[in-house]
């Protein structure tokens, strides 16, 4: 079982064959990359997929991708896809010069969210595994742990926000984190604690609703790594109303997803600990729900963080950077050798980029250039933003309190968030901020990420960079 040309990926199927499927009747000509093609009765299998590979070199240099490593996760996707479509049950998969790749495009097509639909309802997915001949075996599983990570956290993010509350979401983070073992550890601490530990900024958030906040705290330390950590810090608003600002009515279900930051930090967490790597990180999870009440909080309202530092409230619809200003201080208390924070943060980062690139902002270009590379070769892109002191000024230059979390001025609303953001990071601690917010879900640059709907990225950028972070 190997590739036709240099421009073709076998795939196969070796189930029974069912009479009825149709026979493709297209079986000459050049398949192009994300194309697939169905031939039956072919020797040991009596299915297989074969689908284009295309030219990596006609990626644009400006694309700021590795192509040879997308095209095999587009092949594979549009080969699993091809026979999962003829309701095929087992599929094996070429490594097809990158088994990695391979694995996870074939496990990032082969996902469907529909565990509240009636079994019989349901849409059949196959079994898919690497074929036995085929080599890179250890890349695979690599990236087999990655997809299944990702997927993992497609699914917090895709789960309806009454059946993944905060408490719902730390319990399930639990679980999961007890079947991977490998020195990690999970820490639920609730309210009373957040309140003991001045935690005035996180505690306002959850003023309107009933479900109690929890803040999760994750620890992983890999063999033979440093005894001083790196910290992640993810936005866990499991569904955001807007509050007293209430959002327009219109697709605030996806609000639901509000936590992809927290999602993400615990799947990263997940991957690393599966892959036994040699690392040593922290997660810090605020979690709350932001809803409208009679004792919610209001515009205008001043609150104070863990560090002493005043807030006026001016939108309550702004409330993510108000829970992970409190998890940045306590992230800080570790001294890490550096902090990411990852939030589904602002709708301003998708006006500016668009649904096919997370936002980044740095305080340390070496930590910028080495999460840059990751995106390009794991197709989960980043792109630098500005940090001026102008955004700056415009969040903290008021007579009253210390800062506002709106801010002066019209426009940017992603720098001034990211400059409110780091006035809760030391500035001796190199520190990135990831908003996610535009590729929370139904990405349209990713054709090989299956089913439309929640996508849990760039988790696997954040694994291959902080694999390999240096500082």
């Amino acid at each position: 079982m190997t590739s036709f040309d240099s421009s073709c990926a076998l795939f196969t199927w070796s189930s029974p064959i069912v009479d009825e499927f149709p026979r493709s009747k297209s079986t000459c000509g050049p398949i192009k990359c994300g194309q697939a093609r169905l031939y039956w009765d072919l020797g040991k299998y009596p299915a297989v997929a074969v689908a284009g590979l295309g030219d990596a070199s006609k990626w644009d240099e400006l694309d700021e991708i590795n192509g040879a490593k997308e095209n095999v996760r587009i092949a594979a996707s549009a080969g699993v896809r091809a026979l999962a479509g003829c309701k095929i049950g087992r599929v094996e998969v070429e490594d097809l010069e990158d088994a990695q790749a391979a694995a996870e495009g074939a496990l990032l097509a082969n996902y469907k969210f529909q565990p509240y639909k009636c079994k019989d309802k349901q849409t059949s997915l196959p079994e898919v595994s690497l074929a036995e001949q085929a080599e890179g075996a250890v890349e695979w599983e690599r990236g087999w742990i990655l997809g299944g990570a990702q997927n993992w956290a497609r699914v917090l993010m895709e789960t309806p926000a009454n059946l993944m509350t905060p408490t719902i979401f730390a319990e399930t983070v639990q679980t999961k984190m007890a079947t991977v073992g490998n020195g990690v550890q999970v820490l639920v601490h609730d309210e009373a604690w957040a309140k003991e530990k001045g935690m005035g900024s996180f505690l306002s958030v959850t003023n309107g609703t009933k479900e109690p906040a929890k803040f999760l705290e994750i620890t992983y330390k890999g063999e033979g790594s440093d005894d001083k950590c790196i910290a992640l810090v993810g936005k866990g608003v499991t569904f955001d109303s807007g509050g007293i600002s209430i959002k327009p009515s219109a697709s605030m279900d996806q609000m639901r997803a509000d936590m992809g930051g927290a999602a993400n930090v615990a799947a990263t967490i997940y991957a690393l600990a599966q892959l036994k790597a040699p690392v040593h990180v922290k997660g810090f999870i605020p979690l709350c729900e932001n809803m409208p009440s009679g004792t919610a909080t209001k515009p205008g309202d001043v609150v104070f963080a863990m560090n002493g530092k005043s807030i006026c409230v001016d939108n309550t619809d702004a409330e993510g950077r108000l829970i992970l200003a409190d998890a940045l201080c306590y992230a800080s208390t570790f001294e890490p050798k550096f902090i990411v924070d990852i939030a589904t943060l602002t709708g301003a980062i998708k006006v500016a980029l668009g649904d096919c690139v997370a936002g980044v902002f740095s305080t340390n270009s070496a930590l910028w250039n080495q999460i840059h590379e990751a995106g390009s070769d794991t197709g989960d892109r980043v792109w630098r933003m500005p940090l001026f002191k102008h955004y700056s000024d415009q969040m903290c230059d008021h007579g009253g309190y210390d800062l506002n979390n709106l801010g002066k001025g019209k426009g940017g609303g992603s720098c001034t968030a990211a400059a409110f953001l780091r006035e809760f990071v030391p500035k001796n601690t190199p520190w990135m901020h990831i908003d996610i917010a535009g590729v929370m879900g139904d990405c349209s640059d990713q054709t090989w990420m299956g089913a439309k709907g929640m996508t849990g990225r760039p988790m696997r950028t954040l694994v291959q960079f902080i694999t390999n972070a240096k500082v």
